[in-house]
């Protein structure tokens, strides 16, 4: 389900499947965050990581443990968008906000809709090389969600801030 205080009007699942993905409605730009697009390369997900970077030196209410499992879902999340996005150009978006006590980022690219079997994403064996950027993206995250339309992918991530002890 998306983050009330954040700028989705989907339909959103869990981790149990994928549906179609609706309208987007615009991001909130009184929230701290940022708005990136171009090319779904590496290079943009170096810039979301400095982009990243960025907002938590602007967001000092963000626990150094929150920073570090978001920022390792949004890498994770990218970087499958760049390895899987198949022969075809494909482009990226990445939406991140600090919306009160949640950490929101939607990720959306032009690519094929990702066919995904929810209750098969899990940590590979130790000795795995890759297959686990979807599974350490769910751990990191309260809310992980994947739709798709004709246009592509979406891909909604949330975190709930961590209350100071």
């Amino acid at each position: 389900m998306p983050c009330a205080r954040c700028c989705t009007s989907r339909t959103s699942i869990g981790c149990s499947g994928t549906t179609p993905r609706r309208t987007r409605r615009s991001m909130n730009t009184d929230q701290p965050g940022f708005h990136i697009d171009g090319p779904a390369g590496l290079a943009m997900v170096d810039r979301a990581l400095d982009q990243l970077d960025l907002l938590w030196a602007r967001s000092p209410e963000v626990s150094a443990e929150d920073r570090t499992l978001f920022t390792l879902a949004v890498s994770e999340v990218a970087t499958n968008v760049v390895q899987h996005n198949g022969t075809a150009p494909v482009t990226m978006t990445v939406d991140v906000r600090v919306a009160g006590d949640v950490l929101c980022a939607d990720i959306t690219d032009s690519a094929p809709p990702a066919s995904i079997e929810w209750r098969d994403v899990a940590m590979p064996d130790a000795d795995s090389e890759s297959g686990r950027g979807l599974a350490l993206a769910r751990a990191a995250l309260d809310e992980f969600s994947h739709t798709f339309d004709e246009h592509g992918n979406t891909w909604t991530l949330r975190r709930h801030l961590t209350l100071a002890s």
